[in-house]
């Protein structure tokens, strides 16, 4: 087998014609049709997820009916198939629930005369969205990718899209073969039940299916295709290939399951052009997913494509974009014409589990996928934290969607802790760290900004008339009382391995999940959380608990600096006046430069050598003013360029002849990839103490909130327009091709010789992240009123100088 180019490209004339899926008379069969019953050499090579930096991602628009997703409501019967998008290939697509990836990917290997080509290695790659309006602005998640083989020797245009009306993603394809004797395959690594281990495989004809359990995929299409099945790297088509010959095509996998491949061979064409429509279902059966398929094939790509853009009297994502009535005034605030804010506003709403609605996940993604083993079913982003959460609920408030923030707001019962969460003994109110969208548990920490939040959004809901004053008494009583009297008194706690007394605000975890101790952002939300809950005790009738609930906020603003503030703290060898916001702070004493934990590779680190922008958090919220001398003298240390680099947070970048910023959470952090190589966090299973972590383009975003408010304080107006371009502009440039926002990009920072990205370019951490969209949005919104979205009055009234 030859993993590349072994031969010059063909030199031809090329004469096109199109054949189409079921006339094509052209073409010859593989030299060699026999086929054997049964694939050797189970269980295969060892699974893998896929790349994480996704150009774009997809599903169908849904309407709610009376709260949830349901056949009841006026876009019909629900599609639960999601895509993804990387290196110009699909990459994990689910089905039943969000997080229940059932393929690792699918693309095409290339055989000719003296060359086996895998698509994502051979070809550069173009993305682009299939329906914008005249600006070019994305109207639905439905893509054309073309692919171009880097020696010219063929090209592959691909549509892709969900059917809204059944379990069943559609790709065209145009394969145009511009040399002699092309043959292309197209090849499927089922991961179903979100596990690479366990799959049987078989199939006939037209129909080739993947099972594990009560879940099955099928692959279709009209064309005239040879398929076979077999094992990842010991039985596959990638191990059967040599020179572009096949020699062995098998019907079934057999009883032993494993990591199975499947792959459709195409009739060889010779400078020529043919389209062929693929449909890849799913069901509870094989026939349920025969079944999807087939009915997506009989409406035909074009009408699948018109429904799930919303033509006509079709209702999809056209319907909803039109829905957000602040959208068009956000564009006005980006420099980029709206193409992201369009963007965002798609990917955002296409990140919420449709079995339980309002589940709004973290990012359709798996961080560092391509070297994470696939052995056991994990949810990677695709899951549920609060904190999170909270920033998409309150981006969809700033796009105009009233409905999405109040159907999420209500499910977020589902994971707060109580007597009903198993296994649980302990003071109630606090929600759980990470779950999946049915609620199951995942991650036991206690993190008190993600027992804050669900109150601050429940507030915000009620102060834009969302909730009424009897709806906002009720959900007090029922879900956000226990969270505050928690944030106010804390308590004893017991879930799975985590037996231990919280006092607030000292949090077990911080906003990065993963020290203990007293955080400026955690402590800022709380606050803010405790103030916004006087306030719905006080409507509720409960006005010696909302004075409670003051006194304690009162108590933790009173200490915040004493507690996070330093005055003569480690960077001052480095540089600094040493007068900063610590990142976290283990006791009450900022200055007797105590450790860390160990985390992420990283020895225990010095607390006083650790910034972390965050404190940014206690100026949006309102808990100091923007032009609070310790908040100024911090960002000193934020901005410097000065620091060694591994302390060093601020990072400078250029784009088209812009430059921006950047901002790593925290120095000394080890979450990202290695900088002797660039290979992803934690390879191998284990950390790495040259694991660093990279940019995270939100936390521009942040800044620009926290700029605005500070140009805001001073009454500089003028300022305001340019804060635009400054970080409005930076996250646009942080965006990649597919106009997804990632969670980190690179910062130029050690060796970069296994993913050779450029300075800038999203790393393979988890893209799209969905909290960076919404910061996107929310920072639009917030230049377009000229007033910080996320703030909160009655904070800022109370702590007012």
């Amino acid at each position: 087998m030859t993993l590349g180019k072994l031969l010059p490209s063909l030199i031809g004339s090329i004469a096109v014609a199109t054949l189409t899926a079921c006339n094509d008379t052209s073409s010859h069969d593989p030299v060699n049709d026999e086929a054997v019953s049964v694939a050797p050499n189970a269980p295969g090579a060892p699974p893998t997820w896929a790349y994480s930096g996704k150009t774009g991602i997809g599903t169908s628009y849904e309407q709610y009916h009376n709260g949830e997703y349901s056949d009841q409501a006026a876009t019909g019967a629900v599609s639960k198939v999601w895509f993804s998008l990387a290196q110009g290939i699909v990459t994990e697509t689910m089905y039943g629930l969000i997080h229940e990836a059932q393929i690792k990917d699918m693309q095409f290997v290339v055989s000719g005369p003296g060359f086996v080509d895998l698509e994502q290695d051979a070809t550069t790659t173009e993305i682009e969205y299939l329906h914008t309006d005249a600006e070019g602005r994305p109207l639905s998640l439905a893509y054309k990718i073309t692919n171009t083989d880097k020696d010219g020797q063929y090209k592959i245009e691909k549509q892709l899209v969900t059917d809204p009306q059944h379990n069943t993603l559609l790709q065209r394809v145009t394969f145009t073969a511009l040399a002699d004797d092309i043959t292309a395959h197209l090849v499927v690594n089922p991961h179903i039940a979100n596990t690479g281990t366990g799959d049987i495989a078989h199939g006939d004809g037209h129909y080739w299916y993947a099972s594990e359990g009560d879940t099955s995929m099928v692959i279709t299409t009209q064309a005239e295709v040879q398929g076979s099945v077999g094992f990842v790297g010991t039985s596959d088509l990638w191990s059967d290939l040599d020179d572009g010959s096949q020699e062995h095509f098998y019907r079934s996998t057999g009883a032993v399951p494993g990591n199975v491949s499947i792959a459709l061979t195409l009739p060889t064409l010779s400078n020529t052009r043919a389209q062929w429509d693929f449909a890849l279902g799913f069901g509870g059966s094989d026939n349920a997913a025969r079944e999807q398929a087939d009915a997506s094939l009989s409406r035909g790509f074009s009408q699948v494509l018109a429904e799930f853009n919303g033509a006509g009297e079709a209702i999809g994502w056209e319907d909803y974009i039109a829905s957000l009535e602040a959208l068009p005034n956000l564009s006005a605030s980006a420099t980029d014409g709206g193409k992201l804010a369009y963007a965002s506003a798609l990917v955002l709403k296409a990140q919420e589990d449709k079995t339980h609605a309002g589940a709004l996940i973290a990012s359709l993604s798996n961080p560092w996928g391509d070297i994470v083993p696939a052995t056991q079913s994990s949810t990677g982003y695709k899951a549920v934290w609060p904190r999170d959460f909270y920033q998409v609920a309150m981006a969809f408030l700033a796009l105009g969607d009233t409905q999405t923030p109040e159907v999420a707001f209500r499910y977020l019962k589902k994971v707060q802790v109580g007597p009903q969460t198993p296994g649980y003994t302990g003071a109630p109110g606090w929600f759980l760290q990470k779950t999946h969208v049915d609620g199951t548990l995942e991650w036991f920490s206690v993190q008190l900004d993600q027992t804050a939040m669900p109150i601050m959004l429940g507030w915000r809901l009620w102060q834009e008339g969302i909730l009424n004053d009897a709806a906002a008494r009720q959900w007090y009583r029922d879900m956000l009382r226990p969270a505050a009297d928690f944030l106010a008194d804390g308590g004893d706690i017991s879930l799975g391995w985590n037996t231990t007394s919280i006092h607030p605000p000292f949090t077990q975890q911080e906003r990065w999940e993963e020290q203990e101790g007293h955080s400026p952002s955690t402590t800022a939300a709380i606050i803010t959380g405790l103030v916004s809950a006087a306030e719905l005790a006080e409507l509720a009738g409960e006005p010696e608990r909302a004075q409670h609930y003051l006194a304690r906020a009162d108590e933790y603003a009173d200490k915040l600096k004493s507690r996070t503030f330093t005055t003569d703290g480690a960077l001052a060898s480095k540089g600094s006046d040493g007068r900063y916001f610590l990142r976290i702070n283990r006791n009450d004493d900022p200055s007797d430069a105590a450790k860390l934990m160990d985390r992420n590779g990283q020895g225990p680190l010095n607390e006083s050598e650790i910034v972390d922008p965050g404190f940014l958090e206690l100026v949006r919220y309102g808990v100091l003013p923007a032009t609070d001398a310790a908040v100024r003298d911090s960002l000193d240390e934020i901005d410097s360029a000065e620091l060694p680099d591994y302390l060093r947070v601020k990072y400078d970048f250029s784009k088209n002849g812009q430059q921006y910023s950047g901002w790593r959470r925290y120095g000394g952090d080890g979450y990202g990839e290695r900088t002797g190589d660039g290979t992803g966090y934690a390879i191998g299973g284990k950390n790495h103490a040259d694991q660093r972590g990279r940019v995270w383009p939100f936390l521009s975003g942040e800044r620009g909130h926290y700029e605005l408010a500070y140009v805001l304080a001073t009454d500089n107006q003028k300022a305001v327009a340019g804060l635009s371009n400054t970080y409005a502009g930076a996250l646009e440039a942080f965006a990649n091709e597919g106009l997804m926002l990632p969670e980190q990009v690179w910062d130029g920072v050690g060796n970069n010789s296994t993913y050779q990205y450029a300075k800038g370019q999203g790393t393979n951490s988890a893209t799209p992240l969905a909290w960076t969209h919404a910061e996107y949005i929310k920072l639009l919104r917030s230049l377009n009123d000229r007033q910080v979205w996320d703030h909160y009055p009655a904070v800022e009234e109370r702590y007012e100088p």
